[in-house]
């Protein structure tokens, strides 16, 4: 490891060359009570930016020890810091002058939801922070005064200012760890109480707008109805009350912008932990629940969708289904299986987004199309076992077909963003107009021991004998990413919540085909594997190189399921 003012010697001793120069740069450096390091040097100043780490002690930075005692402190704490760091870069970023990127100064940009980033990461030993800087020049030129800058006069300025405990607002950070200690007590609670999620009085569901995930103002505060009504007596913050949804069938109901689709979308984010002022802090739902929809033209690959659907007329077996484009109805029967297989505990289903003739077949349907002539056994007719004997609840929202009501344990109608039970309403009224006797096929539980392959690679130029292939990712978005030349479609993985989430998913996946797909493993191995790693070292363990960048958020095992299921291969 070299001094600060050796790096100062070596910017003076590059100022005016080529700008590949800058190379010579790499290293860590010892600043006063942190070490800057250079990990990755931009090609020229028009390329992505340099990526830049910074670690620091604990005894250094003077932060409790209770606030990085275990996983859910030091998730909460790096989120913290995160946000701080960002606050002061941003008064930075390009103060220093240049062509191209020169004197970008960036950070992962944390939305409402907490998540364990690369951007800052707390160990037992310390906090490493990751961020991105453009290394200035003029033209392709070097101009190493301005680098100079920002390592000696901007940055020591942000790091004391975002990451010793001194400097910081101890009370905003005192209320973010205990909320998040609060909000990991109401999850156990789910568990002690046999509760799918629960939404505490005065939450703030509505959202700003369709591109905004702040509370929306003036808006309704929650009121939970009062036969749902439950109260938690939370470590620090006190007691609260709220509506507990019940393990089992909950149907949801009510008139067209009544709030229904807000309920369910608060609840599908209730796997998160989110930040105090979303609105959404006490809206706690099972982490292991999964949003599901229809996917017209999905890849579904060695699927048991017998559950659902049998005696297809081309006898294509669906006890290992396959089809490179699937249909509404079979990409939802597919989705269930795929989540039972991920260890989903919650189904959360909204009518708007599902296959019509998945979901139920009314009376008349059944009479004009006998059972023998259907090859689709409804949800409607799956949903019960799928509780009893699979222990998987569900939450849905329908706003068409009454036959839901006959099966619901709970319903809940949305009047005006305020909950009202009316389940003992609704099932008097069930016997009044009572199902056409169904007999769908015996229940089984799905035989998955999905072997996995990859797509075929063109053969590469540069691939050397006995060495693994390498692929290349490009993100796009949150919307999916491409690995070599295979698409990676994540648009209706509703639950992804941010661009990092899906970068992520690109590096496990590429790590997975490059040294783990083989045609022997199973998916479930492999994803094992996969998660097991991932919670010991991190997302540095899949990186190709000796560190891992800004930029990455570790996703859910759910969401790895989804990612994995959605490559399409042979």
């Amino acid at each position: 490891m070299q001094s600060s003012d050796q790096l100062q010697t070596l910017l003076h001793s590059v100022n005016r060359k080529s700008y590949p120069a800058y190379k010579s740069l790499r290293g860590a450096y010892q600043f006063d009570r942190y070490i800057l390091s250079i990990d990755h040097v931009q090609g020229d100043p028009f390329a992505s930016p340099s990526h830049i780490s910074v670690k620091l002690t604990h005894r250094n930075t003077g932060f409790p020890a209770e606030y990085y005692k275990d996983t859910l402190t030091r998730i909460t704490l790096g989120d913290f810091l995160n946000r701080q760091f960002e606050q002061q870069i941003s008064r930075y970023t390009f103060r220093a002058k240049g062509s191209g990127k020169s004197g970008l100064i960036s950070v992962s940009h944390c939305g409402q939801e907490v998540l364990a980033r690369t951007a800052c990461e707390v160990t037992e030993k310390g906090i490493t922070a990751r961020f991105f800087i453009g290394f200035p020049a003029n033209g392709r030129t070097i101009n190493s005064p301005e680098l100079e800058k920002i390592f000696f006069d901007f940055l020591p300025v942000c790091i004391h200012k975002a990451f010793f405990y001194r400097n910081l607002d101890a009370g905003r950070l005192k209320q973010a760890i205990e909320l998040a200690e609060d909000q990991e007590y109401i999850r156990q609670e789910l568990r002690r109480r046999s509760l799918a999620a629960f939404i505490n009085d005065g939450a703030i569901l509505p959202r700003e707008s369709g591109i905004s995930s702040r509370p929306m103002k003036d808006s309704v505060p929650f009121v939970s109805p009062e036969h749902l009504r439950i109260s938690l007596d939370l470590p620090h913050k006190g007691t609260i009350t709220g509506m507990g949804i019940p393990c089992g069938i909950t149907l949801i109901v009510g008139g067209g912008y009544h709030g229904k689709s807000t309920l369910l979308n608060a609840l599908e984010l209730g796997v998160y932990n989110h930040i105090s002022g979303d609105g959404r802090e006490y809206v706690i739902t099972d982490d292991s629940a999964l949003k599901l929809r229809s996917e017209d033209g999905r890849f579904i690959k060695d699927v048991d969708i017998s559950l659902f659907i049998n005696d297809l007329p081309n006898k294509k077996d669906t006890r290992c289904f396959s089809t490179e484009d699937a249909s509404g109805s079979t990409s939802q029967a597919a989705g269930i299986i795929e989540g039972m297989e991920a260890g989903s505990r919650v189904f959360l289903l909204d009518e708007d987004t599902s296959a019509t003739n998945f979901m139920v077949r009314d009376s008349f349907m059944q009479r004009v199309i006998c059972r023998e002539k259907e090859p689709i056994t409804p949800f409607l007719e799956r949903a019960r076992d799928l509780y009893e004997k699979a222990g998987i609840s569900t939450v849905l929202v329908a706003g068409s077909s009454g036959a839901f009501f006959h099966i619901a344990d709970t319903v809940i109608q949305m009047d005006n963003y305020r909950p009202v039970d009316i389940t003992a309403a609704t099932h008097k009224l069930c016997s009044e107009y009572p199902l056409s006797a169904a007999e769908p096929p015996a229940f089984h539980m799905p035989d998955s021991h999905r072997i996995m392959t990859k797509a075929k690679a063109a053969p590469s130029r540069h691939g050397r004998p006995g060495q693994p292939e390498r692929l290349k990712t490009k993100v796009h978005g949150k919307d999916g990413f491409s690995l070599g030349k295979t698409e990676v479609d994540l648009r209706y993985i509703e639950q992804l919540t941010d661009s990092e989430q899906t970068a992520s998913l690109a590096l496990l996946l590429k790590y997975a085909v490059e040294h783990l797909i083989d045609g022997k493993h199973t998916l479930p191995d492999i994803i094992a594997y996969l998660d097991t790693q991932l919670h010991k070292q991190g997302l540095a363990f899949f990186s190709e190189g000796n560190y891992i960048p800004c930029g990455y958020a570790i996703p859910r095992i759910q969401e790895i399921y989804s990612c994995f299921n959605r490559y399409r291969r042979p």
